[in-house]
């Protein structure tokens, strides 16, 4: 697998790169970040590494330039990884139409209707192929990922963890959308990726990219949730992400969950901003050893 410099700037000791290549999973051409701290440096050292999900509409910029996270993990000596948040320029009718749905609103979901099948397969992109060529790539530990997202990549930090017992340390989210069968962006996204549910099958295709409904029956190994929410979050007063959901499925499925309803933030930058280093030292206490 080859990977193309697309720009690459000094930033807190390490460096700030973004690289492209040409994804099998997604079949077209795709942008990710990777900050790599100073002690990448270090000859011979494997460093852990977080992966990092935006939201709807955001592409591999966004977290990069506004999030601040680079302190932090030069701090930690993490490698953070922060695809694009779905496939471009695939000349699908429709992908254009809508914010939240198709371009710039991959889901993190692999699609099974047509004509999204071919193309978006964002769960086997970031839980697979990217892995697969950072590993390859650059100075990282392989046994030492975790994950973290924001809005719909919180939903797709989640269900990444939750459907892949022990490939991640740990799991961190910003206003994930929790409940995505529930919620209109994800009943739009999922009839869109998926079809409607099928006659007596109820929503158990829709289910198994719930974190909700994944939490519940989680059976795996320790995995430790912390997610931040903004009680002044328009997205948590429309009704879309629901994190109550996640926080009683999470009891039921004895799965640990740390809610932060964080008095007078919203849902932009500014709020990820003033957190990230909570998140990464969450992070960071799981990727030590």
């Amino acid at each position: 697998m080859s990977v193309t410099l697309v720009s690459s700037n000094r930033c807190f000791g390490g460096y700030q790169k973004v690289f492209s290549h040409e994804s099998k999973e997604l079949k077209c051409k795709m942008n990710f970040a990777v900050y790599l701290p100073p002690q990448a440096e270090n000859e011979g050292e494997k460093l852990p590494v977080v992966y990092w999900l935006s939201g709807l509409t955001c592409t591999e910029q966004n977290f990069i330039q506004k999030a601040g996270a680079q302190r932090y993990a030069a701090e930690h000596g993490i490698i953070i990884v922060g695809p694009d948040t779905s496939p471009r320029g695939c000349n699908i009718p429709g992908e254009d139409d809508s914010w939240d749905f198709g371009t710039g609103a991959g889901f993190y979901v692999d699609a099974t209707a047509d004509p999204w099948k071919t193309n978006y397969r964002m769960y086997s992109y970031v839980t697979e192929e990217l892995p697969a060529l950072i590993e390859e790539s650059f100075p990282v530990d392989p046994n030492r990922k975790s994950i973290m997202g924001h809005s719909m990549g919180g939903h797709g930090a989640l269900i990444c963890a939750l459907k892949n017992p022990g490939k991640y340390r740990s799991v961190s989210a910003f206003s994930p959308i929790c409940n995505p069968t529930q919620c209109p962006w994800g009943k739009k996204a999922f009839s869109g990726y998926f079809g409607p549910p099928k006659e007596g099958d109820g929503d158990k295709a829709w289910e198994d990219w719930d974190a909700s409904c994944l939490a519940a029956k989680y059976s795996g190994p320790p995995l430790d949730i912390l997610i931040h929410q903004g009680k002044e979050d328009q997205f948590l007063k429309e009704h879309q992400l629901l994190p109550d959901k996640l926080v009683t499925a999470c009891s039921h499925g004895k799965v640990p969950v740390v809610l932060h309803m964080s008095e007078g933030y919203d849902h932009s930058y500014y709020f990820i901003a003033s957190f990230i280093g909570q998140h990464l030292a969450h992070h960071a206490k799981y990727l030590s050893s």
